[in-house]
């Protein structure tokens, strides 16, 4: 194994001199694209760009594919949100030879989803790493990587199998730079498809935010679009934090135009997909849709909700929802995951400790059930939440 990670340009242990070669040759040419980036909101406005600091695109806002805006007569080119998140990979894998990739048949197959396909190809059986059917193993020999000064990707076929690996997740990716007093950085990426799919059964429906939020250094971000699931990736990797992040199983056919030029997202910043006045709903992932979906007939009855895509699940972005707490006064927090422990109660604990005096009403978290997901499609849906719920509760706490 030190063989294979001495061909992969791994370095000795660091002393606390030491620096991780966070960038290798030049980044990549990226002259045959041109254009400039579109801003699009979920009302199929156009905005003028967000903010930026040198390569980092903040508060972006994007628009599900399909729609009106994104024609072939605008910039940019159109991905599916698995090959976004494809390219972006393979960007940071070209732009820097440290960067390398394991799992369950993420070599020539390309992953159970295709988001690693061609790039075995590409750099080669040693930077795509094809591993046995061993999470604990594999997430273990990624973090001992990354203590060496590679940057690892370590994919897990479906994130309910990672929990085969939570002990390696808890107590050394999360906990190693402190333990070693800072000698060590475990700059890791751990991603994977999750969440309540099609009739996929209990055991790989499985929505691990709430499990893997308590474990101290560690980040979590959960993609929901093409762009931000593109520009997620490249932070992700370049962190020299472990971060974990969190794809949808429903969201990977998602279609979207996005820019040409290298973009890179913050780790840390919520997006603000619909402003309003009458109620702040706090959303991620797959819910966003569902929430979208019940904005546009809550703008038919009068409301005027403000929506945001949390995408930050560790830490939360408070600056952003707590200037639309502000505005609002009326919270409403719509999640897949579970509702005892899970990231809306965690949420609902934050907005109330930090911005309880702008509250006009209590806080309303929408959850799935405390129930394993059921087979059965018409028992599927009722333990998610449903468009209409979100309707309902915003008419409620409206009142």
């Amino acid at each position: 194994m030190a063989t294979l990670f001495q061909r992969l340009g791994a370095v000795t242990p660091l002393s606390p001199s030491n620096k991780f070669p966070l960038s290798s040759p030049s980044p990549r040419p990226l002259s045959e694209r041109k254009g400039g980036i579109i801003v699009i909101r979920s009302d199929a406005r156009k905005v003028n760009q967000a903010r930026k600091h040198e390569l980092l695109v903040t508060n972006a806002v994007a628009t599900k594919g399909g729609s009106s805006v994104a024609s072939t007569s605008k910039p940019g080119h159109e991905l599916l949100l698995f090959e976004a998140l494809r390219e972006g990979l393979e960007e940071e894998m070209e732009r820097d030879p440290c960067v390398c990739v394991m799992g369950e048949d993420v070599g020539h197959y390309g992953g159970s989803y295709k988001v690693t396909k061609g790039l075995a190809t590409k750099y080669g059986d040693l930077r795509v790493l094809d591993t046995p059917i061993a999470e604990n193993s594999f997430t273990g020999m990624g973090i001992g990587a990354a203590m060496t000064g590679l940057r690892p990707i370590v994919e897990g076929m479906n994130m309910g199998f990672l929990l085969l690996a939570f002990n390696q997740i808890s107590n050394n990716c999360g906990m190693l730079h402190y333990t070693s007093g800072g000698q060590f950085k475990i700059p890791i990426v751990i991603r994977g498809p999750g969440g309540v799919g099609r009739q996929l059964g209990a055991e790989h429906s499985q929505r691990l935010e709430s499990y893997f939020q308590s474990i101290p250094g560690i980040q979590m971000v959960a993609c929901s679009t093409p762009y931000n699931a593109k520009g997620l990736m490249k932070a992700a990797i370049r962190s020299d934090n472990p971060v974990i992040l969190f794809e949808h199983v429903l969201l990977y056919n998602l279609k979207e135009r996005i820019p040409d030029e290298e973009y890179v997202l913050s780790l840390e910043e919520a997006e603000m997909v619909r402003p309003g006045e009458h109620v702040t709903i706090l959303t991620y992932s797959r819910m966003r849709y569902h929430v979208m979906q019940a904005a546009k007939t809550l703008v038919n009855k009068g409301y005027d909700p403000e929506v945001i895509d949390i995408r930050s699940l560790k830490p939360f972005d408070l600056y952003t929802i707590g200037n639309s707490v502000k505005k609002t006064h009326r919270v409403l927090i719509v999640e897949e995951c579970m509702r005892t422990g899970g990231i809306g109660a965690s949420l609902t604990a934050a907005i109330t400790e930090n911005f309880n005096d702008y509250l006009d009403a209590p806080i309303v978290c929408l959850s799935s059930q405390d129930v394993p997901t059921p087979y059965a499609g018409t028992l599927e849906e009722w333990t998610v939440v449903q468009p209409a719920q979100i309707v309902t509760a915003v008419e409620q706490l409206c009142q």
